[in-house]
This record gives C-alpha cells, sequence and structure tokens, in this order.
C-alpha cells in the first residue's frame, strides 16, 4: 500500500551580518529550523529547535536584536549534522513536496551542506510559495509572510522570525491558496440555456 503525499513546511532562520564588511567572508548559517508535516491535510509531526552555527558561532547584535534569540539559546541547540539526520529522517525523496516562503530557505541549507561536506537531505519537489502567491494575485511584487496572511484578513500564528511559528503561518496561507484554486477551477453551473436551444423553441412557435 503506497503512502500519501507527504507536504513539509519549512522556516528556518539564519545568522546576519553586523554590517556588510562584518564579520570577514560571512555567511548566513542556520540557526533555527521550524518544520510542519502534513499528510491528507492534517499535520502529523512539528518540529522546532535551535541549531549551532559552525563558521560564526557568536551571534551579531542585529542578529540577536533583529531575531530576538540569545547566545545561549544557540549555544544549547543541536547540531547542524543532528539538523540533517531530522530533515534525512522525512524520507522526503520517496514522496516528500518541501514549502516555504521564498527561496533562501533551501538555498542557505544547500550552502551550509556545502560547508559541512554533507549531501543535501531534500532532494524533491521544492515550492516557493511565496511566487505562487505572486502569479495567483498578479502582484508585480513579492509578498512578505505576515503580510499576505493578513491580506487574507487572518493573522500569522504566534510570533514573526520564530521558524515553528512562522512554518505554520506558511502552512495556513497555503491551505487558503489552494481553496482558492479549488474554488476558481469549479465549472459554472450550466443554465437552462445552456442546457436549451431557445433559439429554436422560438422558431417554432413564432407567427
Amino acid at each position: 500500500m503506497s503512502l500519501p503525499p507527504l507536504f513539509l513546511f519549512i522556516d528556518f532562520e539564519f545568522t546576519m551580518p553586523e554590517n556588510r564588511h562584518y564579520p570577514k567572508n560571512f555567511f548566513p548559517e542556520i540557526i533555527e529550523a521550524g518544520i510542519v508535516a502534513v499528510e491528507n491535510d492534517q499535520i502529523i509531526q512539528q518540529f522546532s529547535t535551535y541549531i549551532q552555527p559552525k563558521a560564526f558561532p557568536t551571534l551579531t547584535d542585529r542578529c540577536r536584536s533583529f531575531l530576538n534569540i540569545s547566545q545561549k539559546r544557540v549555544d544549547e541547540g543541536i547540531s547542524f549534522f543532528e539538523l540533517i539526520d531530522v530533515l534525512s529522517s522525512f524520507r522526503a525523496h520517496e514522496r516528500g513536496t518541501v514549502i516555504t516562503w521564498g527561496n533562501m530557505d533551501m538555498r542557505v541549507l544547500k550552502n551550509n551542506c556545502d560547508y559541512h561536506g554533507m549531501q543535501f537531505p531534500l532532494p524533491c519537489k521544492q515550492v516557493d510559495l511565496s511566487m505562487e502567491y505572486k502569479r495567483f494575485f498578479g502582484d508585480q511584487n513579492q509578498t512578505g509572510l505576515w503580510k499576505a496572511v493578513q491580506e487574507y484578513g487572518k493573522e500569522g500564528t504566534g510570533k514573526h522570525h520564530r521558524a515553528l511559528d512562522d512554518a505554520l503561518t506558511t502552512y495556513n496561507i497555503f491551505r487558503l491558496v489552494e481553496k482558492d484554486k479549488s474554488y476558481l477551477a469549479r465549472p459554472k453551473p450550466t443554465t437552462i440555456g445552456d442546457r436549451i436551444d431557445l433559439s429554436k423553441i422560438m422558431n417554432k412557435y413564432a407567427l
């Protein structure tokens, strides 16, 4: 018996440089991960963790302030290798689709894998929901995650820039967009005029 499709809604938070020139040779590393696994329109698993950065282990003031995250939290987090084990455990290559808001999450994940000499753990279909949203509504510019959910008259889950909360908010937007797509795809109900050629009837009884 084949398993149903698996959707992984993923959000990562990254380290940030203090400015353009500091730290030298800086690149973003994943320091928080939020994952929401969905089967048959039901959440089957949620995962949230902090991750220790390796190349630039000390967070900048800007990063701590913007993400409201402490150095202690990431120091006590799991290693990047453990994060890869978690992502690999979903076996997404067999039946999964990864959905993120924007393309940065997967780009940074791939870059971090290259830095650590590890294989990319999500070789499956990837969907940038922000682009789907942009195309669906005909927007000229990409919309931010929480602005998008507010445009639906809803509120985001929890706090913005917390990985699991953003992953849950991405899932909620996905459901709203899919609902709108299915509504627009429904054929219009046929009318009496569609079923009957009224011109023939009128000609038959014309004087």
